[in-house]
């Protein structure tokens, strides 16, 4: 009896136990419910877009001042991410043909129209990629009880590519100047309605007198024809890595020092697009950036930049992240005397079947007239890994630069078929061979034959006056997964291609380094 009293006292403590902790969980959902009474898919996908900026146009206020109620600096701040927001979204929406967000970020006037355009397009088949790369905002009026405001804005740079049946039928740019009425509603600034006034052609880039140019298909720096004899340059601990926590400057510096004795006298590296902060640049990596800069400048070393190294969407609606990136970096630099050239992409063709050829390709078109605006100083190029490529979008670079990794002896009819076609300076970026023998590779090239395969090179680039950077300095302990996969085999190849083994002696090649 006395043990049938205590099951009953313990199966009412373990029921009192659980009830409170029911009534708790239930007093804790009830108050989050209550918290979040109001908080629509509209506040949270503003919250959301807020957050973290995934339109980064270039934006200018022209003017700001209101005849009437002066505008506070957090309403104008608020007015421009919204009505940004704005038109991410309605890019977002006639990409896919889905509203999604529409209704956040325009009145129920101004989206009849949206709605009524997805619907036919779907029926339709047509899909447009679309996205805005310039505003010029004007604010021509801010109500008393600041409820509405008019915005105008002038020179609006659109590019548009149009598919249908996902075959792709138009590709287009605009310069457009739109009227813009936004409305406050739930505490976000909605557009009621936008009026494109007109559109009008761009204006072309001009051009200042700069001491690096490309005239006859040769290239001049200061008035005198400079010919490039370079090299691809990583620090040999710190190989796809150079701006990383282990930058060392004076490694750097004596590698340099290597270099430059060689007789060779251009470098090109690499700036890792997710490394160096994506849209928001990072100072640090900047200031690494500038303090090699200097150092090659010091040394008389010319210096090819590769931008986004390891980018890889090319996606419309990422694009003025990508271009917020290359402003930071590019700006930064636009009179530094030790750069040659602004590489935008290494071997972007190797995407094509991935990323789409048509993306690519305008993605590295519209990139080419970016950095145009942003430094009309220096020379610009594009890393394409074949000869086959080479010859794509040569009219919107200064140099066309293809890299080289197959048999030698084919080497001098690519180089004729490509230097009868096309009417610039031709960069060979990348050529070499690993002296990979070993357990990976038992049959692969030996140091005795990579240093034939140099002799043989050079003795071609002599004949035909080349411009070239071989790859690369130094054999590597470590090669990262992201650069040729995780198969041993690929990475050992990759380890093996440098002038100076891992322990800092001179491979045989290195006699033929620059010769």
């Amino acid at each position: 009896m006395m043990g049938w009293n205590r099951n009953i006292y313990r199966s009412f403590i373990i029921i009192s136990f659980v009830g409170v902790i029911i009534l708790l969980l239930f007093g804790i959902g009830q108050t989050l419910s209550y918290l979040t009474t109001g908080a629509d898919r509209s506040s949270m996908l503003h919250l959301a877009l807020h957050k973290e900026r995934v339109y980064l146009p270039k934006l200018k206020w022209k003017d700001t001042i209101n005849p009437g109620r002066p505008i506070e600096k957090q309403t104008l701040q608020d007015i421009e991410q919204d009505y940004l927001n704005a038109w991410y979204i309605r890019n977002a929406a006639y990409q896919t043909n889905t509203p999604k967000g529409i209704e956040d970020y325009y009145t129920k006037s101004a989206r009849k129209h949206i709605f009524a355009s997805l619907v036919s397009n779907k029926e339709k088949n047509i899909a447009i990629h679309g996205t805005t790369t310039t505003h010029n905002i004007a604010l021509d009026f801010y109500s008393a009880d600041g409820q509405l405001a008019v915005i105008t804005d002038t020179g609006v740079k659109e590019y548009q590519r149009v598919y249908r049946d996902h075959e792709l039928v138009l590709e287009t740019k605009l310069q457009s100047d739109y009227q813009v009425l936004l409305m406050l509603e739930d505490g976000f600034w909605r557009i009621r309605h936008m009026v494109k006034d007109k559109n009008h052609t761009s204006d072309p880039v001009t051009q200042t007198n700069r001491s690096i140019k490309v005239k006859e298909n040769k290239i001049f720096v200061e008035d005198k024809e400079y010919q490039i004899k370079g090299i691809n340059y990583y620090p040999q601990k710190t190989p796809w890595d150079m701006f990383g926590d282990d930058f060392d400057m004076n490694v750097i510096a004596a590698d340099f020092d290597i270099i430059k004795n060689t007789g060779l006298n251009t470098i090109r590296i690499f700036i890792p697009y997710k490394a160096f902060g994506k849209a928001k640049v990072k100072t640090e990596k900047l200031e690494k950036l500038k303090q090699v800069l200097d150092k090659a400048e010091t040394k008389n070393l010319k210096v090819i930049v590769t931008l986004f190294d390891f980018y890889g969407d090319y996606s419309v609606l990422d694009w003025t992240l990508t271009h917020r990136h290359a402003e930071q970096i590019v700006s930064a630099f636009t009179d530094h005397n030790a750069i040659l050239a602004w590489d935008i992409k290494n071997e972007p063709n190797l995407d094509f079947d991935t990323r789409g050829k048509e993306n690519v390709l305008a993605w590295l078109k519209e990139m080419t007239h970016q950095i145009k605006q942003f430094d009309p100083n220096h020379l610009i190029t594009i890393g394409w890994s074949d000869t086959i490529s080479a010859g794509l979008l040569q009219n919107e670079v200064d140099l066309i630069s293809f890299h080289y990794y197959l048999d030698i002896d084919a080497f001098s009819d690519a180089y004729t078929i490509m230097n009868t076609e096309i009417k610039k300076p031709i960069v060979l970026q990348e050529f070499g061979l690993s002296s990979n023998r070993g357990f990976w590779s038992p049959f692969g090239p030996s140091e005795k034959e990579q240093a034939n395969y140099y002799k043989q090179f050079q003795e071609i680039i002599k004949q035909n006056n080349i411009h070239y950077l071989s790859w690369t300095l130094y054999d590597f302990d470590e090669v990262p997964s992201t650069v040729v996969g995780k198969l041993p085999w690929r990475k050992h190849k990759q380890k093996h291609f440098g002038f100076i083994d891992r322990d800092g002696n001179k491979k045989p090649a290195f006699e033929y380094i620059n010769k």
